[in-house]
């Protein structure tokens, strides 16, 4: 193993606490406050000897890689309010804290008649807590402790608000040995393909049957699943090309073309708007995002019968992509007129990893 590998493998030696065993189709277990605590310090060790070694990387058990900002935002604990400043990257104090930004965006979306879903992308080392931590041991047929007490309490205040927040914690822990695929890559930051799937669903199954929706003529979309070999963000960050790529089963959606699938195209007059960082592009829109057709606005249209609107970016899901659904509605009066439904799907370490811009509050329209 090559020393910076070897540096960021090891782990603190500090008291190990098992997760309780229960049944799959239970909710998960809160962990101790104790347990929280040592976890939290054990992840910012981590992530600092990442950074001092100016690596993105930090490496995990039996092949796992993780993002070293993922483990600080983990590690930073309350990340709103008065402490919202202290763990945020926002160069602006005033817009550090992502309670007042999200709150506004609602009720700015509720004056036009459109709901919001805010869909936060739980952090690969809560579903994974065993795989990047000696402190967590996890039995067989048990499902891991959860390690986030504050997103729970913070999406806790948002639904107070009349917020509506799909918690995928529970999902994607009862799913995180799924013999189809893990929940995340291994060796990427973003969700596997599997998950993208199971998420897709689970939208859908929120968002119900309100009476807009059966006023949208539906498509038939065809889908078929495919191994394909990816270099992640994490393994290009390890520098390291003796480990062997991940390939990952994906499922591609599209229209029938022959034996092929033609990807589906975003429709910017869907009643469905998909807004957030890259985990609203990974898997369909190729290049650096591995493939086309096979994300979640793909199984999202196929979920609903019709294409979401897109606006996602390769950056912040926070400020930057709401800036970009701004300008469409300042290039296009119209715009707003068909939508229902704001999808707002981001990773949830962009609560503190949020970048200089921080959380904003910004109009949706002129």
């Amino acid at each position: 193993m090559k020393p910076l590998r070897a540096a960021l493998v090891a782990s603190l030696p500090v008291l190990v606490l098992a997760a309780a065993a229960f049944a799959a189709e239970d909710e998960p277990a809160q962990a101790d406050p104790a347990l929280v605590e040592a976890w939290r310090k054990d992840l910012a060790a981590k992530a600092d000897a990442a950074r001092a070694a100016g690596c993105m990387t930090v490496v995990g058990a039996d092949g796992w890689l993780f993002f070293a900002g993922e483990l600080k935002h983990l590690a930073a604990g309350k990340f709103w309010g008065p402490d919202a400043a202290k763990v945020s990257q926002a160069s602006d104090p005033a817009n550090a804290d992502p309670l007042p930004a999200i709150r506004d965006f609602h009720a700015s979306l509720k004056a036009l008649g459109v709901e919001l879903l805010l869909v936060p992308i739980p952090p690969k080392a809560v579903i994974y807590p065993d795989k990047i931590s000696s402190l967590v041991t996890v039995a067989p047929g048990a499902l891991p402790p959860r390690l986030d007490p504050d997103h729970q309490a913070f999406y806790d205040l948002l639904r107070q608000d009349g917020i509506r927040v799909l918690d995928l914690v529970p999902l994607l822990m009862r799913n995180r040995l799924n013999a189809d695929g893990a929940m995340y890559c291994k060796q990427d930051t973003h969700y596997s393909g599997k998950a993208v799937v199971l998420v897709a669903d689970a939208v859908r199954r929120a968002v119900a049957d309100p009476d807009w929706l059966a006023a949208v003529p539906k498509k038939d979309y065809a889908d078929q699943w495919q191994p394909i070999p990816i270099s992640g963000d994490l393994w290009q960050g390890l520098k390291d090309e003796s480990l062997p790529r991940e390939e990952l089963p994906l499922r591609f959606v599209g229209t029938r073309q022959g034996d092929a699938l033609e990807p589906i195209e975003p429709d910017r007059t869907s009643p469905l708007i998909l807004l957030g960082d890259s985990h609203t592009l990974v898997f369909s829109v190729g290049q650096d995002l591995h493939a086309r057709g096979a994300g979640l606005p793909d199984q999202l249209a196929l979920a609903f019968g019709f294409s979401p609107d897109v606006v996602g970016i390769r950056g912040s899901g926070a400020t930057p992509a709401r800036i970009n659904l701004y300008r469409r509605s300042q290039s296009d009066p119209l715009y707003w007129n068909p939508k229902k439904l704001v999808v707002w799907c981001f990773t949830a370490r962009e609560f503190t990893e949020c970048g200089p811009s921080g959380w904003r509050i910004l109009p949706v329209k002129k």
